[in-house]
């Protein structure tokens, strides 16, 4: 009985310490048991202790289960960041969320407890390196939100892989294993920007060609090659990462050229599509379509080009003694029709990374464009493959995300963060949405509105919110990004598109908890903002509660088809219209709305909505319910799609046009377009 009372109380020792530890116990006790004895004796003597040892924690662990009631409804995770540092004990409680309580594998829920521990335990970094995870801290509530919107488990379970892997290699660096300069020089160079392979014919059958840090808009593939073989069809694959234990990477983009058609049709086709071991194989796209209907646009641009398939109207002529006959006269000839690909004959063929999806050119001409599908983003892609019969001359990736070295950075030090101050009130907080491999963007508007006089007085503070990469190297590169320009808040999950409206309650939490600014503004670091004109619209309307100002939608229906890059099902949002709600490429609220968000946020009565300019509306409309007074300001000059001049905000501007913007407002003091006289 004594015995059974104390392996009672063991447990219950066991179950405040949580999961994860229990597991790394275990593991501690199990290598440490299996060093050498220094004799035969002692040898003998640890293996029946080391035995009695594991097997009494073994039983302790299955007891745990056994005694408690309720053993999965409550865990306990270290608290990584209290407020001297030095306290192991000092724990913070995550209540698991609906789907997790009562789960049919208890395998997920030790899952969940283990990457939580390892996201925000406590780890040896530096106060300058805390900097970045201000807001991360301030996120653990985010597990019991990870079922509210796609792929928010997977993200974070990821995301935990992706963090061990960068704070080991941390780790390593401060303990001296990266000291000499080749090593740096090296690791510096891990993303470069472009690649290229010439002969690129070994093996013929199967071409790879490494993408160490993903592809961002503007990357381009071009591949020289001949069609060759029996049947000369070949197919052009760019693959993501392998997650473990999966044997096969995700294919964010499958291209696959067919010279003599397929099941469905006797002549020449391209066949997009997507693959994941979750979802197989997509819808297929294919070019030319089976009926004029389905070809619709992306970035503008055809999915396929009309001519693709249509007969060639060009004469082409033979002759025969001197005189030239039209071919397309003589009788049993059969019309030659267009297509890009002929067995036998040269290509050079560019796929190319579009706001919206991936455009392909051959000879010069736009032949197919491919929408990006939910979670199969460019910055994802890991490798190019080639296969089938192809002759490869040439493979070249350009354009490829690589961050500056800062070494060769002339004005470095005026594109660092002004340090935060307690003393010094914030007029405006600014979140910027960034990926990880977006370094050009970032520095761009660093050199750009970030040097508006507010930014560098520090009444005005920015700062990009960036997901982790499922890549240690773009992870390292944002790491040393982020150290040197102190202006980056790391986000305690992967980047995916849907997960966007988890960045602007990170926005609202940053502009509250770690600064208390009047006003919070959400941005994209393709968004140049001219800061002096918000600050002057601000000033005008006098208005510093219930504020939301942007460019507002007041009579919007959600997207009911699938085909739509904003498709809502009804399951996610069952009325006819959204409530009022501004355009995510830059909208301004008022402190009491970011402080009413992280409230809720942490009391989980924030709906999660995966079009985040809509959320918050949805989120606005709801306190308006609970008694606030909202002042809708709409601003014309906010440009959702382009330039316009007189713009107050003007979105999709690559380096290049950020650059010119912020030129000619130096030099005109006017809100002139890139391209205009």
């Amino acid at each position: 009985m004594v015995i059974l009372m104390f392996m009672k109380c063991m447990a219950l020792v066991l179950d405040k310490l949580g999961v994860a530890y229990q597991y790394q116990l275990v593991a501690q006790l199990d290598s440490r048991l299996k060093m050498k004895a220094e004799t035969p004796h002692l040898t003998r003597m640890k293996k029946w202790y080391g035995g009695a040892l594991v097997s009494s924690l073994f039983m302790l662990l299955l007891l745990r289960y056994g005694f408690m009631k309720n053993p999965v409804e409550e865990s306990y995770l270290m608290n990584p960041f209290s407020s001297n540092g030095t306290n192991p004990l000092e724990w913070v409680r995550f209540t698991a969320p609906p789907a997790l309580q009562n789960p049919g594998n208890a395998s997920q829920v030790i899952s969940i407890d283990a990457i939580a521990f390892s996201l925000f335990a406590q780890r040896n970094l530096s106060k300058g390196e805390q900097q970045s995870l201000l807001t991360w801290n301030l996120l653990k509530n985010l597990i019991n939100h990870s079922h509210a919107l796609p792929n928010g488990v997977e993200a974070i379970k990821e995301a935990g892989s992706a963090w061990n892997s960068l704070m080991d290699s941390i780790e390593e660096e401060k303990l001296g294993y990266v000291i000499d300069n080749s090593s740096r020089k090296a690791k510096e160079k891990q993303c470069p920007h472009f690649l290229n392979k010439m002969n690129a014919t070994e093996p013929e059958s199967h071409y790879k060609l490494r993408v160490p840090c993903g592809l961002t808009q503007g990357s381009s593939i071009t591949i020289i090659g001949i069609p060759n073989g029996l049947l000369g069809d070949f197919r052009i694959d760019l693959t993501g990462e392998a997650l473990p234990g999966e044997p096969d990477p995700p294919i964010i983009l499958h291209y696959n050229v067919r010279l003599h058609g397929d099941k469905i049709t006797e002549d020449p086709v391209i066949v997009q599509n997507t693959w994941t071991i979750a979802h197989d194989w997509g819808e297929e796209v294919r070019c030319p379509p089976p009926t004029p209907e389905e070809n619709e646009k992306v970035d503008e641009l055809e999915q396929c080009n009309m001519l693709v398939g249509k007969d060639d109207n060009r004469t082409i002529r033979v002759h025969s003694h001197g005189l030239g006959l039209p071919l397309m006269g003589l009788q049993g000839v059969k019309p030659r029709r267009y297509f890009p690909f002929k067995q036998g004959s040269l290509f050079v063929a560019t796929l190319r990374v579009g706001q919206e999806g991936v455009q392909m050119t051959v000879d010069g001409k736009h032949v197919t464009s491919f929408a990006y599908r939910e979670t199969l983003e460019p910055w994802l892609v890991s490798e190019v493959r080639i296969s089938g019969d192809v002759k490869l001359i040439s493979v070249l990736a350009s354009g490829l995300p690589t961050s500056e070295d800062s070494d060769h950075t002339v004005d470095i030090e005026a594109l660092k963060s002004v340090p935060l101050s307690l003393q010094r009130p914030v007029d405006l907080f600014i979140g910027v949405f960034s990926t990880a491999n977006n370094f050009k963007r970032r520095m761009a508007v660093r050199r750009t509105w970030m040097q508006y006089p507010e930014v560098r007085s520090g009444t005005v503070v920015v700062r990009f919110f960036v997901g982790l990469h499922k890549n240690h190297i773009v992870n390292d590169e944002l790491w040393n990004e982020a150290r040197t320009y102190g202006d980056i808040q790391l986000m305690p999950f992967v980047d995916y598109y849907s997960l966007i409206t988890w960045k602007t309650l990170a926005i609202c939490t940053f502009g509250t908890e770690v600064v208390s600014a009047k006003f919070v503004m959400k941005t994209d670091d393709d968004a140049f903002v001219r800061l002096d004109e918000v600050m002057a619209s601000l000033s005008r309307i006098n208005v510093t509660h219930g504020l939301l100002y942007g460019l507002i939608n007041s009579d919007s229906q959600p997207h009911r088809s699938t085909d739509s890059k904003w498709f809502i099902s009804p399951e996610e949002w069952s009325k006819e219209k959204y409530p009022p709600w501004a355009h995510g490429p830059g909208y301004v609220v008022s402190h009491d709305i970011a402080k009413a968000v992280y409230k809720r946020f942490n009391e989980v009565r924030l709906k999660m909505f995966k079009l985040e300019d809509v959320a918050m509306g949805i989120w606005i409309a709801d306190m308006q319910k609970d008694g606030l007074e909202v002042h809708y300001e709409k601003e014309e000059r906010i440009f959702n799609e382009g330039c316009k001049d007189g713009y107050v905000i003007a979105h999709y501007q690559g380096p290049r046009e950020m650059m010119c913007l912020w030129q000619k407002l130096q030099e005109t003091k006017r809100a002139r377009c890139c391209g205009d006289p």
